[in-house]
């Protein structure tokens, strides 16, 4: 629990006659809330199948992040594109994620836990808002975020730079379960990136959801076990696309593509929340 959320739980505080802003009160059970953090329209889609089937294919995607409140915090799930540009004309994020969490009363000091399915720019662009939060993370995800050609990215780099000084929690085993109820599990699905992952929510009355980070980047994608031609290893790819199929089955659980409007739209529309 925050500093905040637990000086807010055990007082009331009056400044000048006004009461203190407080965080609201902790959910009675999983909410999943999908937040939109930028929008890509890419002209050449070539890149996203190593069979050539979206040469020359214009393709428009969603750049999500996800918030997940729990009876024991709160996780922040990706964070978008850079908030830098926003809300200029024209720029591909058009709502700050900060000025999204603001709707229910949060801000990026609330938030107990921060993990990204990979540290690819439009997932890790906002994560420097959360150095101080717990950071949960794959160890090599975690070094890749770091190699010396990552830093070399400098506009890249200081989106989330500040998260090498962050508490750390490092995924050793297969999966990772946040909050030790099997509410919130994280799972390893490398091969997009070395520590690419996976989240499993289960909500009380929705059912169970898989937000699979960048497993496929395209509808058509994951029926035809497409690999992009950029994933660091096409085997392991391979493998997790068979992990995440095997888990979604044996969860019942709706599969979100995050990158695919269709599946982003098939969520409640912010602020409302899947529960």
């Amino acid at each position: 629990m925050s500093l905040r959320r637990l000086f807010c739980a055990v007082s009331t505080v009056v400044l000048l006659g006004a009461p203190a802003l407080a965080a609201p009160a902790p959910p009675k059970s999983v909410e999943l809330y999908a937040m939109d953090c930028g929008r890509l329209a890419i002209a050449n889609a070539d890149m996203f199948a190593d069979d050539g089937a979206y040469k020359g294919v214009a393709k428009n995607m969603v750049v999500p992040c996800y918030l997940i409140r729990h009876p024991k915090g709160d996780l922040v799930w990706d964070t978008g594109l850079p908030q830098a540009a926003a809300p200029a004309s024209g720029a591909p994020v058009t709502r700050k994620l900060t000025d999204q969490l603001k709707d229910l009363d949060l801000t990026p000091a609330d938030i107990e836990y921060l993990s990204v399915s990979h540290s690819h720019f439009d997932h890790i662009g906002n994560a420097g808002l959360f150095a101080g939060s717990t950071w949960i993370v794959d160890p090599a995800e975690r070094a890749f975020a770091f190699t010396p050609a990552a830093r070399a990215s400098t506009q890249n780099f200081a989106a989330y730079s500040a998260l090498e000084g962050s508490k750390t929690v490092l995924i050793e085993q297969p999966s990772y379960d946040v909050f030790g109820d099997k509410s919130v599990v994280i799972y390893k699905a490398p091969g997009h990136t070395p520590g690419h992952t996976v989240l499993l929510v289960r909500t009380k009355r929705s059912g169970a959801v898989i937000l699979a980070g960048d497993m496929w980047h395209i509808a058509e994608s994951r029926v035809a076990r497409r690999v992009p031609r950029f994933n660091f290893n096409r085997e392991q790819t391979l493998k997790s696309m068979d992990l995440v199929e095997n888990l979604a089955a044996d969860t019942k659980a709706k599969v979100i593509r995050e990158h695919v409007p269709e599946d982003f739209d098939t969520l409640p529309v912010f602020p409302k929340a899947l529960k």
